[in-house]
């Protein structure tokens, strides 16, 4: 649609440093180093705290590319260690521990979900239980004993909740130390980041100058906000992860609001600048339905390719805009059964209540029909749509 630029090295480091990005600390110090072709150690630690990684997550990983792309070495750590403590940055509640079985679950495709952006051959891949196993209290209390109670307590999602009477957990207290170590073990020289961890990377630079490393130098980046308002996260449910079949993709990232297309362009597409800019300006004069339907497809090429994302689309358009149904619809056993006990035991309802609300409202339709019904029978071959995006067809 847009012609393409050619951008310079110069531009290239200037995009890195500021595109989708918070904060630079040290900017200067890291701007200097990437205009002198020294080789940097960027590091990137997610959690397995759920199965899949969303685009939210994906976000700090295409940033972590760039700096692989331009010739430095990406450190990907899968915190399989801190994953079990679990990160209290962003959690108005304390966030319960997860067992060795569940991370172990969780992680089972992480690194091969990551290298659906990154440079495999580019990358070192670690687990922090590699090293955070092995420490025992002396080390723990000497790393302890530079911080204070009262710099933990001074974040605010740790003060509303203290503020608040709900409980503060010590493994919470010990989180930001272990992933902090993580950048002593690998020897970082810059760290990547949600906003939110904006104290744990800081702790890393702490405990580097402890152990007789140059501090990194650490990039936090802004978070994407989900489809319901919220900051992206498994733990809410909001999120279109990058493992999403193209069609659930390409209807997650339909049913956003149109004022955060801006920021899903920015943070969650390759598109360059001056397209996205160009964009902005087309959603002042054109009709936003059809800047999200590129967005979505966009998206949904990132990860599933030009065809996928293709068919995507034209299965949107013929359910979504022309209201036939889509051309693949999963079926689930059902034939004879109450159509409130066929949507609450196929997940088309969270409980009998909601199943009967969705019926009341208009929400429900058999074959095309809406269907009021609580107590009606399916048989098989009956079509199911709950809401805009979930169908079933009875076996």
């Amino acid at each position: 649609m847009f012609g393409k630029k050619i951008i310079t090295e110069e531009g290239k480091i200037k995009q890195l440093l500021t595109r989708g990005v918070q904060e630079v600390i040290d900017v200067d110090h890291l701007k200097k180093r990437l205009l002198s072709g020294e080789k940097l150690r960027v590091k990137l630690g997610i959690d397995p705290t759920s199965p899949d990684i969303h685009i939210g997550r994906a976000a700090v990983l295409w940033k972590l590319r760039e700096f692989q792309d331009l010739g430095h070495i990406a450190v990907f750590i899968v915190g399989d260690f801190t994953g079990l403590v679990g990160d209290a940055s962003d959690k108005e509640s304390e966030r319960p521990m997860l067992t060795e079985t569940q991370i172990k679950a969780n992680m089972k495709t992480y690194t091969e979900q990551a290298f659906k952006i990154l440079d495999s051959k580019k990358t070192e891949v670690y687990h922090n239980s590699t090293w955070l196993r092995k420490l025992g209290f002396m080390e723990l209390s000497k790393m302890a004993n530079l911080f204070g109670l009262h710099e933990f307590e001074s974040r605010e999602v740790i003060a509303r909740r203290m503020k608040a009477g709900k409980r503060v957990s010590y493994h919470e207290l010990l989180y930001p130390l272990m992933q902090g170590y993580d950048s002593v073990a690998v020897k970082a020289d810059v760290e990547l980041g949600g906003v939110d961890q904006r104290f744990n990377l800081l702790t890393g630079r702490t405990l580097q100058k402890f152990y007789g490393q140059e501090p990194q130098d650490i990039m936090t980046m802004e978070y994407l906000v989900g489809s319901d308002g919220r900051k992206m996260s498994s733990s809410w449910g909001n999120v279109v992860n990058i493992t999403d079949k193209p069609n659930n993709m390409f209807g997650k990232v339909m049913s956003i609001h149109d004022d955060l297309m801006p920021q899903y362009f920015e943070l969650a597409t390759r598109l360059s600048a001056e397209e996205i800019e160009k964009i902005g300006d087309m959603l002042k004069k054109e009709s936003p339905k059809n800047i999200k339907i590129r967005l979505a497809e966009e998206i949904v090429r990132m990860y599933h390719g030009e065809r996928e994302a293709k068919k995507a689309r034209d299965e949107w358009e013929k359910v979504f805009s022309k209201k036939e149904l889509p051309e693949d619809i999963e079926e689930a056993p059902g034939d004879g059964m109450k159509l409130i006990d066929f949507m609450t035991e196929h997940a088309l309802a969270g409980s009998s209540s909601e199943a009967k609300r969705l019926l009341d409202q208009g929400a429900v339709s058999i074959n095309d029909e809406v269907s009021k019904e609580w107590g009606r029978i399916l048989k098989k071959g009956d079509v199911v749509r709950v809401g805009p995006r979930k169908f079933l067809k009875v076996s």
